[in-house]
């Protein structure tokens, strides 16, 4: 047979192979288990809170730490941003779903495509009858392509990337969450350290307020005009008020610690960071929070547990699929060629004719397989799937009403702390007049030095809840943006990786173009 004879028979293989993966698209697809629907949720349409210092305008939300015109936070939250490394983490979560979502659009073609070949020597015993009549040795070589293509006939490959789909978006919504609670725990740190640092301050006033009044008892007790038990209360007293400054200092410390550590910085290094103005931030007096319905779609931990849900309900589809049969085409075309046949002429090994039209072999068509004796286990398997399911929808409506509880919490906080400081702003004033004036008539002999002592133990007492009350005013606020999702999008369109650690992941393995911002991070078309 010539050649113009035998490549008929070489195209004859690869038009059947390039048929049956052509049949494939052709295939209907009715995708099985449920479709999703967001779960309904309970909501208020109105917050509790009827203050008319929370406006119920639409909350601006982007950069709400702006808000306490204090530029040492400005610069703590963004180096946070770019800095902390559990945020970094969450941030290479979202590359990793978006490499498995390339997993799951990779089912949608052939799930075998693969090139092989081989070179075996065989020979055979020399006792045994050769019944063939060919060589006791031979060389057998073959080179091919092989490809098999399951049709998804039930949507089990398409409902798998519905479910990395939803995956993806969970694992951004997740990484946005990360970002809301750490710009509200560096906000709560730095108050935190401003807090014990006038906490600290105030200790130290009242020192000097109680030595002169040290001062004043050992006068009067070397004067004869009163006994020893007063020189030794004020004593007890200013060391007791000293007692608290190293305690103070303490929680300083580890304001700071917890500060560096959110900033991916080691203790001590954020000093040269917190110079500035030494002061509580003031919290305004009124905020715009908006209304409940709006945290449906802002805050990210609810955004996560609606899409984790989604992603399980396509795993319901998925499970329900291996209730019917698969059905796959395969196909394999290839050469072959072995020395010691009737077409090798002596002394040759065979390899000189695997590439000649009569080495062709090919095969292909239909198979299916079907679970038909496994019912029970496959359909517990969906159970399996259909209670975690349910699960994420109890967890989604959950998180809902712990998203407005969080926030009717944080709303009568903030209110009713700036009513208090109010109370104590006052009472810190008569404390400290009291004082004067309970040192005045201690001096002239008209009280005795109980009163003296009564009045500066109120001083110090109320200071300090003065100076912690207001920090919680702020505090509270802090809370609010927080609970109202607020923060994650100043980083909309922006990498969600350090440029260092994607250079770094570039040099390591080949990532394309998943590592840059405009990769998708939505629904696959």
């Amino acid at each position: 047979m010539d050649n113009d004879q035998q490549f008929p028979r070489c195209w004859a293989g690869l038009r059947l192979l390039s048929s049956l993966l052509l049949i494939v698209p052709l295939g209907g697809c009715a995708k099985l288990g449920p479709d999703f629907t967001k779960p309904p949720a309970p909501v208020a349409k109105d917050w509790l809170e009827s203050d008319p210092r929370l406006k119920r305008d639409a909350a601006e939300l982007r950069t709400w730490w702006k808000l306490f015109e204090d530029p040492v936070l400005d610069r703590l939250i963004d180096a946070a941003q770019a800095q902390n490394l559990p945020l970094q983490i969450a941030g290479l979560r979202i590359l990793e779903a978006r490499a498995g979502l390339g997993i799951a659009l990779g089912q949608r073609y052939p799930q075998v495509q693969q090139v092989g070949g081989g070179a075996i020597f065989e020979r055979s015993s020399d006792n045994q009858v050769n019944t063939a009549g060919t060589d006791s040795s031979a060389w057998t070589y073959d080179v091919g392509f092989d490809a098999a293509w399951e049709l998804d006939l039930w949507g089990r490959f398409q409902r798998g990337i519905e479910s990395a789909d939803a995956s993806l978006l969970a694992s951004v919504a997740d990484y946005q969450d990360v970002l809301v609670s750490l710009t509200a725990e560096v906000a709560n740190a730095y108050l935190t350290v401003r807090t014990f640092e006038e906490r600290i301050a105030l200790a130290n006033e009242n020192v000097a307020i109680q030595r002169r009044g040290v001062a004043l008892a050992a006068a009067r007790y070397r004067n004869g005009e009163t006994t020893e038990l007063d020189l030794q209360q004020a004593r007890a007293l200013l060391n007791d008020t000293r007692a608290t400054i190293p305690l103070l200092a303490a929680g300083l410390r580890h304001a700071q610690n917890a500060l560096a550590t959110l900033l991916g910085e080691p203790p001590g290094q954020v000093q040269g960071m917190l110079v500035g103005q030494p002061a509580i931030p003031r919290a305004p007096t009124e905020v715009a929070v908006g209304l409940p319905a709006e945290l449906l779609r802002r805050r990210p931990d609810v955004r996560r547990a609606e899409l984790r849900a989604a992603a399980q309900s396509a795993l319901v589809g998925v499970a329900t699929t291996d209730l019917y049969p698969r059905f796959t085409l395969i196909g394999s075309i290839g050469l072959a060629a072995s020395s010691g046949t009737n077409t090798t002429r002596s002394g040759d090994n065979g390899f000189d004719k695997l590439f000649d039209a009569d080495s062709l072999t090919f095969v292909g068509g239909p198979s299916f397989t079907w679970n038909l004796f496994n019912y029970g286990r496959i359909k517990n398997s969906v159970r399996v799937q259909d209670a975690r399911l349910q699960q994420l929808l109890v967890n989604y409506q959950e998180t809902v009403l712990r998203a407005a509880r969080e926030v009717e919490d944080a709303m009568v906080g903030y209110v009713r702390s700036q009513e208090q400081v109010r109370f104590l702003a006052a009472s810190v004033t008569a404390a400290r007049r009291a004082v004067d004036i309970s040192l005045l008539q201690y001096r002239d002999g008209a009280v005795d030095y109980q009163r003296v002592l009564d009045s500066q133990n109120s001083l110090v007492t109320q200071q300090d809840l003065w100076t912690k009350t207001r920090g919680d005013v702020t505090r509270n606020l802090v809370a609010m943006y927080k609970s109202l999702g607020g923060g994650w999008q100043i980083h909309e369109g922006r990498p969600v990786v350090p440029q260092q650690i994607r250079d770094e992941m570039r040099r390591r393995t080949d990532w394309g173009g998943l590592l840059e911002p405009s990769a998708p991070d939505g629904p696959a078309s």
